[in-house]
């Protein structure tokens, strides 16, 4: 079964939720893929699956995902593997997964795998790797392609931290984060922080007059808005991004601490600064910055952080930027944030271990 994001992710929000078997998820848009995962974990630890994760390093790490899938703990009724990598299966696998799919369609085990990769074009779909996953299994494209998806995708969230924006508020907040997914649900994510209050009376005020209605909402005008806005003092990845280009080594490391104070995901905060490497590199390779998608508004910035790097200084960030990685699955003792400051002080010009 093959789905769009925005028709599958209402559905797994629900209480219930068959989740056994083969699910593929891809698309260029991470947050949507850490949705996702988000939306099936209640569901995996409601049944009691052991939650692991395994990254495709090579073709050979399917052995290890149909290892995994063939144990069984005696403390948890079944396994929820969440893979990583590009590296597609080969035919023995392929046949396995099948096999392993069309088991839990007959309830023969309850398993569950999810591979998330990047956005896979018609070629790749018609692949043989492909018709396990689309045959027999869940197919999910982590893609938006108008900016009505990228709304409704938001009014959900909006809705699970118990706010109610009006149509002005809407257009309010897409024009203020650029119409981008991820600055715009931080934003929410720290407007809910900011009524909190309102939203802990509201419950109160419904469980007292017993209201039938799932969530305490808070509507929120374009007044309430722009208030909000701009008192808002909190600093986002965004915020650490324009740090880092402009060179602000002080600046980046204010960030860093704060976002480590307030738990921003670290994985946020990875993705936000392995995106600005890459881009780095291929703009010093070259590369247009129109067809990198860079906004006019901060080409300049990176044109400046181009100007302080040289080819031999940015050699070396891949390998940090998989350092981070593992620090974030506790793959490696060393604390991910303080390899996340490296990173970004990295960026910024200002480095921590010079190279010799």
């Amino acid at each position: 079964m093959q789905d769009t994001f925005i028709k599958a992710y209402p559905k797994l929000l629900q209480p219930s939720v068959a989740v056994a078997g083969l699910w593929f998820a891809h698309g260029d848009e991470p947050l949507l893929s850490q949705w996702l995962i988000d939306a099936l974990r209640p569901h995996w630890r409601a049944q009691n699956y052991a939650i692991k994760r395994i990254e495709l390093v090579s073709v050979k790490s399917w052995q290890e995902v149909l290892s995994e899938l063939g144990s069984q703990s005696l403390f948890d009724d079944a396994s929820a593997l969440i893979v990583t990598g590009n590296h597609k299966p080969d035919k023995a696998v392929i046949t396995e997964l099948e096999r392993f799919a069309q088991d839990a369609q007959t309830g023969a085990h309850s398993h569950s795998l999810l591979w998330l990769t990047p956005k896979q074009d018609k070629r790749a779909q018609s692949s043989k790797w492909f018709a396990p996953f689309s045959q027999y299994g869940h197919v999910i494209d982590c893609n938006l392609y108008n900016e009505q998806q990228r709304q409704q995708l938001l009014q959900i969230q909006a809705q699970q931290f118990g706010l109610k924006l009006s149509q002005d508020a809407w257009q309010l907040l897409m024009s203020h984060t650029e119409h981008h997914l991820l600055s715009a649900y931080q934003t929410l994510w720290r407007l809910s922080y900011l009524f909190a209050p309102q939203l802990m009376a509201n419950s109160t005020n419904q469980e007292s007059s017993n209201a039938v209605t799932n969530t305490a909402n808070v509507a929120l005008d374009i007044k309430d808005l722009q208030a909000a806005l701009v008192s808002d003092a909190q600093f986002s990845v965004f915020d650490l991004s324009d740090a880092m280009l402009a060179g602000n080594s002080a600046q980046v490391a204010k960030i860093i601490f704060q976002l480590k104070a307030t738990d921003e995901p670290t994985t946020l905060v990875l993705w936000s600064i392995s995106k600005d490497m890459r881009q780095i590199m291929q703009l010093m390779d070259g590369q247009d910055p129109q067809a990198l998608g860079i906004w006019r508004s901060k080409q300049g910035l990176y044109q400046q952080a181009c100007r302080r790097q040289s080819k031999a200084q940015t050699v070396s960030w891949p390998a940090l930027l998989y350092r981070c990685d593992q620090a974030i699955k506790g793959l490696v003792r060393q604390p991910a944030w303080e390899l996340l400051l490296q990173a970004a002080l990295e960026l910024s010009g200002k480095r921590l271990f010079p190279t010799k």
